[in-house]
Formats: C-alpha cells, structure tokens, sequence
C-alpha cells in the first residue's frame, strides 16, 4: 500500500533526532512493507560544513549513510506499525558502502531505501543517495528495533 508525503511535522513525529542531527527533512513517498524515498535539503547552514573542508564544503560519507539510516527507521517504524510505541531503530551494521560523487550545499539529497529482510527486531536494508539523479552514496545496513536506554 502505497502512502503520500510526509512534511518535516510528520517526520519529527517518528524519528527521534533533532537538529543538527536530524537528516530527514520531508518523506516523498512510503510503501508500507517495501520502500521509501525521503528528501534531504542539504544547506550551508549545516554545522559540519564549518570543518569539512574549509573552502570546499562537502557532506561526510557518513552523514549521508545515517541520513538513509534515518530514512529507514521511518520505514521500520511504520511498517511495523510502532508508531508512538517509543521505540527507537538502532544501526547493527553497515556494508558495503560506497561514495561516488561530493554532495556540497544547495544540493537536494534524495534517499531511497527499500527493506531486503524484515522481522519484528531486526531488519535490514538497502539504500542510495542521489542528487540530480547522480548516484552519491549507497550501502547495506541492518538495524535494531528496541525500547530506549532505561
């Protein structure tokens, strides 16, 4: 089943981060079960562009695999349908992650990521990073659902 969009209200609602770890800025589009795709306005106005690279301000590799991280929790979380469950999605592992092309403010990161196993605990998935249709970042990753430190 397919579902609409999602503003930064909706997203704020599932996912537990904020500024400036917050990475998620509005969901395009949710199939329950299968996949989404989620947008990430990247500005300058982003703390780590100060010094990563002074001059040349690039997004880390990193930041771009927690932002479809994030994305995915959105999956899990609905899918599962744990939303308001206070359950948090907790990265196991990443694999095979690749970075392809410099994501530099004013670019419009769009994440797709998709479930490739799912069980009520532990899921994983795949994921790509793109701007302009250009292949930025890809990886596998696994992640945890569980209740929140005590």
């Amino acid at each position: 089943m397919a579902e609409g969009a999602r503003d930064i209200r909706s997203v704020l609602a599932m996912l537990p981060h904020r500024y400036p770890m917050l990475l998620v800025d509005r969901v395009e589009e949710l199939v329950l079960g299968e996949r989404i795709r989620a947008l990430k306005a990247v500005t300058i106005n982003e703390p780590f562009f100060q010094g990563h690279f002074p001059g040349r301000p690039i997004m880390p590799g990193v930041l771009m695999v927690e932002a479809m991280a994030q994305a995915a929790g959105i999956l899990a979380i609905e899918s599962l349908c744990l939303s308001g469950a206070g359950k948090l999605v907790y990265f196991m592992a990443i694999e095979e992650a690749k970075f392809r092309k410099p994501v530099e403010p004013g670019c419009l990161l769009r994440l797709d990521v998709a479930f490739t196993h799912k069980r009520a605990t532990v899921c994983k998935f795949e994921g790509r990073a793109e701007v302009d249709g250009a292949l930025a970042a890809e990886a596998r990753f696994t992640a945890m659902i569980a209740d929140p430190p005590a």
